[in-house]
């Protein structure tokens, strides 16, 4: 799931709060319509959930598990992409 760029761009958004479609849509620069399949697709995965505000469906990480994957991931592309040495 997290392979995808939009999916990544999304998940770290919603690790660190809740957002509606259309405020995912503004954040990243991608129409409502994609932002919405991929929030389908991470929802059905497990990796977010939904909670109903009036009319308006928020979207956040799912629990404290979810964010940790979340910032291991990026924090290992962002030693991929800089050069950093590994450490175990």
């Amino acid at each position: 799931m997290l392979s995808d760029a939009t999916r990544l761009r999304l998940m770290w958004l919603l690790s660190s709060g809740e957002y509606d479609v259309s405020s995912l849509s503004a954040a990243i620069g991608v129409a409502r319509p994609s932002v919405s399949q991929h929030l389908a697709k991470l929802r059905l995965a497990g990796l977010v959930q939904t909670r109903r505000d009036g009319r308006r469906v928020l979207y956040r990480a799912r629990d404290a598990h979810v964010r940790a994957i979340i910032n291991e991931a990026l924090f290992h592309a962002d030693h991929e992409v800089s050069g950093l040495p590994r450490h175990d």
